[in-house]
């Protein structure tokens, strides 16, 4: 019984920590917007916040996914240092899908940047 147990919590935790996460995002976004109309309803001024560009938005996600897999690489590799274990480094090498994204981010911020110039 033990093991239904654990793939019954396993299941509902795939689904439910989603959901949640989805339920929390819209309730934040929810009440930024009704904070955002009592303020204009009182007439106060709010600051629009800046749209990104595609350059912005290129250089965030290749920095974000470069050090994230960074990040992960080092992380299985001192676990593999530490316990002497070669298979680890697999795990490890997985990190480079998404510096492999990442650095094609960069690429593309830098040709943005570069046609944006001419």
């Amino acid at each position: 019984m033990g093991g239904d147990i654990i793939g019954l919590v396993a299941v509902i935790m795939s689904l439910g920590v989603p959901l949640g996460a989805l339920y929390t995002y819209y309730r934040v976004r929810k009440l930024r917007s009704e904070e955002r109309m009592a303020a204009i309803a009182r007439g106060a001024t709010i600051p629009v916040e800046p749209e990104l560009n595609q350059a912005a938005r290129s250089r965030r996600a290749g920095i974000l996914l470069v050090s994230g897999a960074i990040g992960y690489i080092l992380a299985f590799g001192l676990i593999a240092q530490i316990q002497a274990d070669r298979d680890v480094w697999t795990a490890a090498v997985l990190g480079i899908i998404p510096l492999a994204v990442g650095v094609g981010y960069f690429v593309d911020w830098k040709l943005i940047h570069r046609d944006a110039g001419a």
